[in-house]
C-alpha cells in the first residue's frame, strides 16, 4: 500500500522551502502559505492534496500496464530518481535529455536497438573479427548509448506520462510531451509556472531530502497500481481455468455418450417444439 500523506513528514523533509521571494512566479501564489526571511513557504496541506491527486492518476496508469517516464537531470535528483524508478520497474532519464526523445521516438528506438545489435555481435563472435581499433570504437559507442539510453531500453513505445523534477531544468522534455498530449506530473517550486504541467506537486525541488520524500510517495502509488494489475491478471487466469473446466465437464465422455445415444427422432421433436415456441 502507498504511504499515507503525512504533512509532518513533508515538513521534516523540507518540502515547504520555496525560493527567494524576488525569484517567485506569481502563478504559484495559490500554493504559497507565507513569506519568511525573504523565502516563500509552500502550503504543505495543498502539497499533500496534490500528491494524493497525482498518486491516484499514476496508480491507474500503472494498473493499465503503461509506462511512466521519470525525468531528472539535476545532480541532487539523479541518483534518487534512478533508484526509485528502478524499484517500480519504470523507465527514467537522468543524463542529458536526448533531443527528440518523444517527438522523434523512432530514431531513439533505433539507437536502443543498436545496443542490442552490438550485444549480439559479442555473443556470436562477430565482434572479435573486427580490428582492434574498430572494437574500441564499438565499445565506446555501446558505453555512450548505455549511459544515455540504457534506462529506457525496455520502453518499446511512447510513455503514457512523464514525471519531472524541476520543470525549469527539464523544459525541453515538457515541451515535447505537450506536443504529443502526454500528461506531465511534476514537482513545481515557487520559481516555476505550474500551468506548464497537468499534475502539479508544489514542493522544494532542490533539496535531496524533499525529492526523496516526494518520489517515495509517488513510486509507492505506482507499485500499488502494478500490484493491482498483477492481482487482476491472476483473477482473469483463474476465470479462464474455470471456463476450461466447465467446457471439459460438458465434453466429458459420459455426456457425449448420452448425446450419441439419444434417438434422432427425439432430437427432431425437441427442435420442432422450440420452433413452435
Amino acid at each position: 500500500m502507498a504511504n499515507k500523506i503525512d504533512v509532518k513528514e513533508l515538513l521534516e523533509a523540507g518540502v515547504h522551502f520555496g525560493h527567494m521571494t524576488r525569484k517567485w512566479d506569481p502563478n504559484m501564489a495559490p500554493y504559497i502559505y507565507m513569506e519568511r526571511n525573504g523565502i516563500h513557504i509552500i502550503n504543505l496541506y495543498k502539497t499533500a492534496a496534490k500528491i494524493e491527486e497525482a498518486n491516484e492518476a499514476m496508480k491507474k496508469i500503472a494498473a493499465s500496464g503503461r509506462k511512466i517516464l521519470f525525468v531528472a537531470t539535476k545532480k541532487q535528483a539523479k541518483d534518487i530518481v534512478s533508484e526509485k524508478a528502478l524499484a517500480c520497474n519504470m523507465p527514467y532519464i537522468t543524463e542529458r535529455w536526448p533531443g527528440g526523445m518523444l517527438t522523434n521516438f523512432v530514431t531513439i528506438r533505433k539507437a536502443v536497438k543498436k545496443m542490442a545489435t552490438i550485444d549480439r555481435m559479442k555473443k556470436d563472435g562477430t565482434f572479435m573479427t573486427l580490428s582492434k581499433k574498430e572494437r574500441l570504437q564499438v565499445d565506446r559507442l555501446r558505453a555512450k548509448l548505455e549511459k544515455n539510453l540504457g534506462s529506457i531500453a525496455d520502453m518499446s513505445r511512447l510513455p503514457a506520462a512523464l514525471f519531472v523534477v524541476d520543470i525549469k531544468a527539464e523544459h525541453i522534455a515538457i515541451k515535447e510531451a505537450q506536443k504529443l498530449n502526454i500528461p506531465v506530473f511534476a514537482m513545481v517550486d515557487t520559481n516555476s509556472d505550474p500551468r506548464e504541467v497537468d499534475y502539479v506537486i508544489p514542493a522544494n525541488d532542490d533539496a535531496s531530502k524533499s525529492i526523496d520524500k516526494i518520489l517515495t510517495l509517488v513510486t509507492d502509488a505506482v507499485k500499488d497500481g502494478l500490484a493491482n494489475r498483477t492481482s487482476e491478471k491472476e483473477g482473469d487466469e483463474a476465470t479462464e481455468v474455470e471456463a476450461v473446466e466447465v467446457v471439459e465437464a460438458v465434453a466429458a465422455p459420459e455426456v457425449v455418450a448420452v448425446v450419441e445415444e439419444t434417438p434422432v427422432a427425439e432430437v427432431e421433436a425437441t427442435e420442432e417444439t422450440k420452433s413452435e415456441e
